[in-house]
């Protein structure tokens, strides 16, 4: 049995998103735990541990943010798959190699089967390389990687029985990362899968810059000497080289951020453009530039 867990504090979030995605993923013996509360993710995903513990039949738990929505009607099969490998701990649908630290992004994404759908700017999508079935880049592929991004995270029977989410590190950030390295430093496995996934989440893509730098250097201070492709010097060095860093990649995530808020303004710009208003409109917007130039 497969379970689906999600930690809810927006209802309406939660039914749109990840209950519609679960209800088309879910088999008739799958049970759904939605744990509701304002804790923080890592409290809450401990909670459904504990609940799917408790399943003596159970397959994998996959653990759903209230945002992210399930596309694929075969997604067990495709987890099952997956979890054929008895060494594999977590699946994802996102991940990459070379990471060094909770920014799994500025590694080198190795498979992304996932599309960001927005609201802002007249909403839209901007799909990972492996969304689309007919336009999978050559370098991507599935397989062993050393982070996921949980937005969708597949956990087995294993790692729910011996892993637990470090609650000392925050409320939100870092989760997905600290829970791969416990998962590999017990000679684990993490993967990907092609299983596809709808993150349906604001072009903003750090909310709170400070509370993910804080993450970022409890994280690597608490696997210090353990990170992948870990660099660094002495203690006093450490801790700013930790800081510099977390705030380097906190700036390339604004940055994405920025790329995709400007591409959302200007597809909306687009189809303004197209639209049988704006061609109505247009004599009117000659007149109004006419009038501009001759006033000056």
């Amino acid at each position: 049995m497969i379970a689906f867990g999600t930690a809810i504090t927006d209802l309406e979030i939660y039914d749109r998103c990840a209950a519609a995605g679960i209800q088309r993923a879910a088999e008739p013996d799958s049970v759904v735990h939605a744990q509701q509360g304002t804790g923080s993710l890592f409290h809450h995903y401990n909670l459904l541990l504990d609940l799917a513990y408790h399943h003596d039949d159970l397959e994998a738990l996959a653990l759903v943010h209230q945002d992210a929505e399930i596309a694929d009607a075969d997604f067990c099969d495709k987890v099952r798959a997956a979890l054929r490998d008895p060494d594999v701990a977590v699946v994802g649908c996102a991940g990459a190699i070379g990471v060094r630290g909770i920014a799994w992004w500025e590694g080198s994404v190795t498979w992304a089967s996932f599309t960001h759908r927005y609201e802002e700017w007249g909403g839209g999508e901007f799909p990972a390389p492996g969304w689309s079935r007919d336009e999978i880049p050559s370098f991507a592929h599935t397989g062993e990687v050393e982070a996921i991004d949980g937005f969708v995270m597949v956990v087995s029977p294993w790692a729910v029985r011996e892993l637990r989410f470090d609650e000392s590190l925050g409320r939100l950030h870092g989760y997905d990362f600290d829970f791969c390295m416990q998962a590999r430093a017990a000679g684990k496995k993490v993967v990907t899968s092609d299983f596809r996934a709808i993150h349906h989440h604001s072009l903003e893509l750090i909310s709170d810059t400070d509370a993910w730098i804080e993450a970022y250097i409890r994280v690597a201070e608490k696997w210090d000497g353990q990170l992948p492709h870990e660099e660094l010097d002495s203690d006093g060095w450490r801790k700013r080289a930790l800081r510099a860093q977390a705030e380097a990649d906190a700036k390339g995530g604004d940055s994405k951020s920025a790329r995709m808020q400007l591409e959302a303004m200007r597809r909306q710009y687009e189809q303004l453009q197209r639209s049988s208003s704006w061609r109505l409109t247009a004599p009117l917007r000659a007149l109004r530039r006419t009038l501009t130039r001759g006033g000056g």
